[in-house]
């Protein structure tokens, strides 16, 4: 969502970098840059202005000027702006002293109210709590059996004792399902509301009802993150005439500028508490306005993707796979222990969301965006093809056997080869890894293993090493070294191409999990 402006945000950086200082006539680009990206963001007009006038201000002050680096200073205080504008610090929930703890769900019709009420009681449940989902929409068609749908998908209870379509009292509802909840032991109770498509005296006169029968501890504000600046108005609307603590977002993963998210926290004076990232039940969590500042200037979220990989790897899985690696050169390591660990990143979510959550990601977005996830799928469909024994001891696999399992899994042989092999690197590479060799072709990097002792033995090899007394051999190792040194220029980092290179791929090593 927020692609369009975290591009021109990093083009606008990349122009202070290399400057020893800033000049007035930096600060102020760099500002014009920084407003026009907002302004196309859908960002609303007052937010923008205190945010230019803070970046300018804390720009022009000390920080900046006696810092060793200028332009990294002014991306630190972007930063912690955005983090301000988000709303600051993560809100937690609230919860009643004496169980249940309601949670009313407020806002217009179409925002995602009912699925976002399974998303929360699935997130709550995995919190160890015990969720009931209440149908008080009894306008909309089909909404009570869309709730009794969503309900039993995330595997929580429900509360629905009208059939809606217009027929019952939302109020009565709401009231009974408290000593309901009670009766079964549910310790949070969420209502799911109706909306309209637009604010009305009815929308605004029920809503207030209900919050007056359940009194309850967390009003939640759900606001479609694509409606751009009309999300900021209807949500104004909402605080005056019903009030709310709290804001959702959802439908963040579409692709509108994505301006509500950054002003309606600014502008209401009540922060965004949970994000609804996609359409599965799952993708729910909660908003860390850090985090999302660090997305949105390409910094990455190293933290929400390790809580992810907390929850779908246990300590004692990932010990053991360790091990594995570490005896035997990595032999103990089979293609069966490949493909659960690949179907366990596939639970993790999506190839392309999980790369994006890495720094310095936005600069290959396209070739992210592009990977097939169905390349995981045939490579498991590869390997669920062989034997038992093909998988523990893959060296085996020969013409004949790739032929049959090619034939099983739907897929060409040279697919089966290239699995096999890239299977073998990857082990290598892996245990090398694990026995604390470092990467392959990068001995002795801090904190990659290898060791001074293995540079040193490196150090004294390339001294003695003699050229060659004949002229030949020698003119030609002259120029094997010249192409070398030719080829590393060319190059970036670690050998990577330059940034500069505008045909830059995946790396190999992500591409050889991709089939």
């Amino acid at each position: 969502m927020f692609d369009t402006l975290s591009d021109r945000l990093s083009a606008t950086f990349k122009n202070l970098r290399g400057k020893g200082r800033l000049s007035e006539a930096d600060i102020d680009a760099t500002a014009r840059e920084i407003r026009i990206a907002l302004l196309e963001a859908d960002v609303a007009l007052p937010v923008v202005r205190a945010f230019i006038a803070n970046v300018k201000e804390r720009a022009r002050g000390v920080e900046v000027s006696q810092a060793l680096n200028p332009a990294q200073q002014v991306v630190k205080i972007v930063n912690e702006e955005l983090v301000g504008i988000l709303g600051g610090e993560t809100r937690r929930l609230r919860f009643a002293k004496t169980a249940p703890t309601v949670i009313m769900l407020a806002g217009l019709q179409g925002a995602g109210k009912t699925t976002l009420a399974g998303k929360l009681g699935l997130w709550l449940k995995g919190q160890g709590h015990s969720p009931l989902l209440v149908a008080c929409d009894l306008q909309r068609p089909n909404a009570v059996n869309q709730l009794s749908v969503v309900a039993d998908r995330a595997g929580v209870a429900v509360y629905a004792p009208e059939p809606g379509n217009g027929v019952g009292d939302p109020v009565k509802v709401a009231k009974d399902s408290i000593e309901f909840a009670k009766s079964k032991v549910h310790d949070i109770v969420i209502v799911d509301t109706a909306g309209r498509l637009g604010i009305d005296e009815e929308l605004m006169r029920q809503a207030a009802d209900i919050r007056d029968a359940v009194s309850p501890d967390e009003i939640l504000f759900v606001v479609d993150a694509m409606i751009g600046q009309d999300a900021v108005n209807t949500a104004e609307a909402f605080r005056d005439g019903v009030g709310f603590d709290g804001v959702v977002l959802s439908k963040l993963d579409g692709d509108a500028r994505g301006g509500a998210a950054l002003s309606i926290a600014h502008v209401t004076g009540k922060q965004i508490m949970f994000a609804s990232n996609g359409e599965k039940l799952e993708d729910f969590d909660a908003f860390h306005p850090d985090r999302m500042a660090s997305r949105i200037l390409d910094m990455g979220d190293l933290l929400t993707l390790i809580e992810q990989a907390e929850k779908t790897f246990s300590q004692e899985e990932a010990a053991k796979m360790a091990s594995k690696l570490a005896s035997s050169k990595g032999k103990d390591f089979t293609l069966d222990d490949f493909l659960a660990q690949m179907e366990q990143v596939r639970k993790m979510g999506s190839i392309s969301k999980l790369l994006g959550m890495l720094p310095g990601m936005g600069q290959i977005k396209d070739q992210i965006n592009n990977i097939d996830e169905r390349d995981v799928d045939r490579t498991a469909a590869i390997i669920k093809s062989m034997t038992p024994k093909e998988r523990a001891e893959p060296t085996i696999i020969n013409g004949s056997r790739r032929a049959r399992i090619a034939k099983g899994s739907g897929v060409e042989v040279s697919a089966v080869k290239n699995l096999v092999e890239r299977f073998f690197e990857a082990r290598k590479m892996m245990s090398k890894m694990a026995q604390g060799g470092g990467m392959p072709g990068m001995p002795g990097m801090p904190g990659m293993g290898g060791g001074a002792g293995r540079q040193k033995k490196q150090v004294k090899q390339a001294k003695g090493k003699r050229k060659s007394g004949n002229p030949m051999k020698r003119k030609a190792e002259e120029q094997a070294a010249a192409a070398r040194r030719e080829q590393a220029a060319q190059g970036g980092a670690l050998g990577l191409p330059a940034q500069e290179d505008k045909n830059f791929e995946l790396p190999d090593e992500f591409k050889k999990f991709m089939g």
